[in-house]
């Protein structure tokens, strides 16, 4: 059972409140994740230490079931006899409702004090546990574990070969090319070990992918932010885009508007069932905030000779 001094404060790891919404944990998690992530940090034991109690901290406080277990009971959230439950007074049921416990030292004071009162052990010949007075086993199967690793876009594009730190050991895992956010990995038999029966259970590792400057998911395909100037939209041009594979060169049309996407088939991320998912290039017209004087006299021509009005759809509405 973790002592006084074993007990980590995980809103205090985060940096956020106890009131914090799963929005914010989740923002200061990342934040911090590529702050302290160990592939920018290569050979420094403490940042190692931190990301460590980052995902730690994010894999109790980001789950919905864990939290209040955890604000609840603190270093003792995760005891076996907590997800077990304590033996209920007068029954053979093994259940109870926990909360006539005010907390888990209650609990704990309540049942060694009826064990040392004359409870006698006994073997259940039918599931081999031995029990004590109430119906409370003393056996409990693995716990299965979870845990986040975060990856960069590069690293879960390709796939990688990853150390991760879960407790006192260091476990190898292989990530397959083409995991996505919130992938689950299976590790049999790498979770904690039952205090009972010493097996392990099962470690299911949950994927996170570290922001980058230009590529974000929409689905199964990628999605780019391309820049293109007024005469590009106008009049069309081929441009460079930048795609997982290097630079490739892409066609604009004539008329485009901002915020219009292209699609490069098969130039986006890597699928697990196999094969690419496209990437979207989202054009995005940017203007020129210093002009020559050839460009400022070319601009005046256009406005002083078009007639195209954009906003003509917009003069008759009112309220």
């Amino acid at each position: 059972m973790p002592t006084a001094t074993d007990f980590k404060d995980y809103y205090t790891i985060l940096g956020v409140s106890k009131t914090a919404t799963p929005e914010e944990i989740k923002r200061a998690y990342r934040k911090l994740a590529r702050k302290y992530h160990p592939d920018l940090n290569p050979g420094d034991k403490d940042a190692e230490a931190k990301f460590k109690d980052l995902n730690e901290a994010n894999e109790v406080l980001s789950d919905p079931e864990k939290r209040p277990k955890y604000d609840r009971f603190g270093e003792h959230w995760n005891q076996p006899a907590y997800s077990e439950g304590p033996p209920s007074r007068g029954t053979n049921s093994g259940t109870v409702d926990f909360d006539q416990y005010g907390d888990f030292d209650s609990f704990i004071k309540d049942l060694l004090g009826r064990s040392r009162n004359g409870s006698q052990r006994r073997t259940n010949t039918t599931s081999g546990f031995d029990d004590y007075g109430g119906g409370f086993r003393s056996q409990a199967p693995a716990p299965d574990s979870e845990a986040a690793i975060a990856l960069t876009f590069s690293e879960a594009f390709h796939g990688v070969q990853k150390r991760l730190q879960f407790d006192d050991e260091t476990i190898n895992v292989r990530i397959p090319a083409g995991a996505k956010p919130g992938s689950r990995i299976r590790l049999k038999g790498k979770g904690r070990a039952s205090p009972f029966s010493q097996q392990r259970g099962d470690l299911y590792l949950t994927i996170e992918i570290l922001a980058h400057s230009c590529f974000r998911f929409d689905g199964d395909d990628l999605v780019c932010d391309v820049p293109i100037r007024p005469d590009e939209a106008v009049l069309g041009a081929e441009i460079s885009v930048p795609t997982p594979d290097g630079s490739v060169t892409m066609k604009v049309p004539q008329g485009v508007r901002s915020g219009q996407s292209l699609r490069l088939r098969g130039k986006g991320w890597t699928l697990q069932k196999g094969g690419r998912g496209d990437l979207l290039a989202k054009l995005l017209i940017v203007t020129p905030k210093d002009l020559s004087a050839i460009e400022q006299e070319c601009y005046e021509k256009i406005q002083a000779n078009t007639n195209f009005n954009p906003r003509a759809q917009l003069e008759e509405i009112k309220l």
